[in-house]
């Protein structure tokens, strides 16, 4: 049995409606997190005036699922003095994510994880092609939002490496990609989030690691920050994908317990290859 708190249906990007994914034999505790309404034109994100029956939808589950504990989530997109995670406190729990890092000239929001053409598009007319300074602004930006608008969960914390898929850019040996993360892990522990490690990239064949990557799991085990794992699933197939591989890499990493949602309130719970487990 495992728990997963990064699962988007039908009222975002997502496929299949909420009950598509109580896959009772799976999961014992599920959160459902869609991205939550933007201040401005996204094809992935909740429209703002289905944000009310999406938190009904919920809380009506909750009291006929009982064979499985349900919560409610959004995946909240930090942009600064537009959103962020504090925003947003009807759900009973909020994950952080960065998907943007500034504008290009006509005022559009570059989205640092889309396409690479696009991405390509933002490095060259926002950053100048200096990919130290863009992936510096997503750090930047990760640690303003620990730091002003701290969400519950800090969603998948170095996914803008997509971009960089076989080392096109840099190595994550390299000191200023490592001091990048040493300083958001210093926030990180200061601010009492949790930390997801997200096994989308590995399933979508778009990252060879989950993330956070191992050495950086490495990092937060020493800095005893707690973990949840997840699967960002969009569709209900995608529930569990990768959890067991993963499970492994976190046990190579040091860690024995997962935080997870029960009788409403975060525990860190045992967990090994194929599960989390009470003792």
């Amino acid at each position: 049995m495992w728990a997963n708190y990064h699962t988007h249906t039908h009222y975002c990007d997502g496929k299949g409606s909420f009950k598509d994914f109580l896959h009772r034999d799976q999961v014992k505790s599920i959160g459902f997190s869609s991205h939550a309404p933007l201040p401005f034109s996204s094809p992935w994100a909740m429209k703002q005036e289905m944000l009310p029956a999406y938190l009904k939808e919920i809380e009506k589950l909750k009291n006929t699922e009982t064979s499985i504990e349900i919560y409610s989530g959004l995946e909240v997109d930090y942009v600064p003095n537009l959103i962020g995670p504090s925003d947003f406190t009807q759900p009973d729990y909020t994950i952080g994510s960065v998907h943007f890092a500034d504008t290009f000239p006509d005022g559009t929001h570059w989205e640092v994880d889309g396409i690479h053409t696009l991405f390509l598009d933002g490095l060259k007319s926002i950053f100048n092609n200096n990919f130290r300074a863009a992936w510096g602004r997503y750090f930047e930006l990760t640690r303003q939002m620990l730091k002003e608008s701290p969400p519950t969960i800090l969603g998948h914390m170095d996914k803008m490496k997509i971009q960089n898929q076989d080392s096109k850019f840099f190595t994550e040996d390299e000191p200023w990609y490592q001091q990048e993360i040493k300083k958001t892990i210093e926030i990180i522990k200061t601010s009492g989030v949790i930390v997801e490690v997200n096994t989308r990239g590995l399933y979508q064949k778009k990252s060879k690691t989950p993330y956070p990557s191992p050495w950086i799991l490495q990092l937060l085990k020493a800095s005893n920050i707690p973990i949840t794992l997840s699967s960002d699933a969009h569709h209900p197939s995608q529930l569990i994908s990768e959890f067991e591989s993963t499970a492994q890499i976190l046990i190579q990493s040091g860690f024995k317990k997962l935080s997870i949602l029960t009788g409403n309130e975060w525990k860190e719970v045992n967990f090994n290859a194929n599960g989390i487990y009470f003792e």
